[in-house]
């Protein structure tokens, strides 16, 4: 996401190393390369001459500290005049009301029906509501099927009114239901088009006019860029919506959609989603996501994303069990499991302060653990607790079931000495420092 953008913006700011101070001269070349990194990103133009007249008027105004060379200046002001095009602060939706109706619009295949499920997780699991699914799309009968199976998967139910082509008369039905069965969110995925048609906006237009939604949320597929916006503003000239969703943000993006819609249709970006896992959503805050374009990584929502889950209390007790040398493969396959909860290894460990760079050419698979867990998996309880038995026959029968070698098995092992070594010699000198804090 964004690497492109990235890459380019970093070379425009090296114009600027070195030079004593931002002038009229040496600024225009600078600018010139951030207006072609937008071009290129599929910014729309006028968006980004904005963009750039905005950034070249504070520049000049600027007066540049002995400690802060221009071309880190330069950056400061690129990155406030980013996160102003994206909004400025984060946007909260409106789930205040009780029952309070969401209503999803945009294209097809957009990924409106997976955001949808995204979202009842979200409202479920965030929000402590109770909130139910409807299936609003009566042409494509892979859409009802989709979201049944996706509510199973996250244990929300689905209203579905089989064999009804109504979608009016079976949004204000569910709308009955939900206050029947005290659902306090309804979420009603509609149908999509695979371009805008009048018949489709009049659908959409008479669903709101029926139920009254207290949120409008319009799904956009991040990889269209360009097109993204011009049917965000054809929407919401018929719709008034409230907010903007980003799906497909894990594809071949160039973040035009991101930087330009909030600035067309006056709606702020609320949420953003990447892949299919219910779990991958994320409120999009406009700061954070111009730390990520400027390569400077996004260590507030990795540190989130750890909290949501790792409990403290199984922290606590993890703590001791390092401290009395008792940490066991049961506890560093624990350790993976919730790392993995967190989302797609590549894309938190682009989130680190300078090191997006450098993992955004490898090839990191979702599966890296793969091999990891299958050779704990293998092993016997007394051999995950006192992994000091294994000997070389044991290795040889936990290699065979694995499907690993000997060798790979005994990486592991290495690995796992020295992880245990390295947590209790951190554990010994937190403590100490501790007890030094005391006297």
């Amino acid at each position: 996401m964004f690497e492109n953008l990235s890459d380019r913006l970093e070379k425009s700011f090296k114009i600027l190393k070195g030079q004593g101070r931002i002038s009229e001269i040496n600024i225009a070349e600078t600018l010139k390369e951030v207006r072609r990194a937008l071009l290129d990103a599929d910014v729309n133009f006028k968006i980004a001459k904005l963009f750039t007249d905005s950034v070249k008027t504070k520049a000049l105004g600027q007066e540049v500290l002995k400690s802060v060379n221009p071309s880190q200046m330069m950056i400061k002001i690129v990155h406030d005049e980013l996160v102003g095009l994206m909004g400025g602060d984060k946007t909260d939706i409106n789930i205040k009301v009780n029952p309070s109706v969401i209503l999803i619009a945009g294209l097809q295949g957009s990924g409106k029906t997976t955001f949808s499920g995204k979202l009842a997780k979200w409202v479920k699991s965030k929000k402590g509501k109770n909130p139910i699914l409807v299936a609003g799309d009566v042409y494509r009968p892979a859409a009802i099927e989709q979201l049944k199976v996706i509510g199973t998967q996250i244990e929300v139910p689905v209203y579905t009114e089989e064999g009804s082509k109504n979608p009016v008369q079976i949004v204000k039905n569910s709308v009955r239901e939900a206050k029947l069965k005290n659902h306090d969110v309804v979420i009603i995925d509609t149908a999509g088009r695979l371009a805008i048609d009048e018949e489709m906006m009049n659908e959409i237009a008479a669903i709101k006019d029926a139920v009254n939604p207290h949120e409008i949320l319009f799904v956009v597929d991040s990889m269209t860029g360009q097109d993204a916006v011009n049917t965000a503003k054809e929407f919401n000239d018929r719709l008034n919506f409230d907010g903007v969703v980003l799906t497909k943000l894990d594809g071949d993006t160039r973040g035009g959609a991101a930087l330009s819609i909030r600035s067309v249709v006056n709606k702020p970006i609320k949420f953003v989603s990447a892949g299919e896992k219910m779990d991958a959503i994320d409120i999009f805050y406009p700061a954070r996501m111009a730390d990520r374009i400027l390569g400077m990584g996004d260590i507030v929502s990795l540190v989130e994303k750890a909290q949501e889950q790792f409990d403290s209390e199984e922290a606590r007790k993890l703590q001791k069990k390092i401290a009395r040398d008792q940490f066991d493969f049961n506890d560093f396959i624990s350790q993976i499991q919730q790392i993995k909860k967190m989302g797609n290894v590549k894309d938190l460990m682009s989130m680190i302060p300078g090191v997006g760079k450098a993992v955004k050419d490898l090839d990191i698979d979702d599966n890296a653990f793969k091999g990891i867990e299958a050779i704990i998996r293998s092993m016997t309880p007394d051999e995950r607790t006192n992994p000091v038995v294994l000997n070389g026959s044991r290795r040889k029968r936990i290699a065979m079931g694995s499907g690993t070698s000997v060798q790979e098995v005994n990486k592991l092992l290495k690995q796992f000495d020295e992880t245990r070594r390295m947590m209790k010699m951190m554990t010994k000198n937190k403590n100490a420092a501790r007890m030094m804090g005391r006297k």
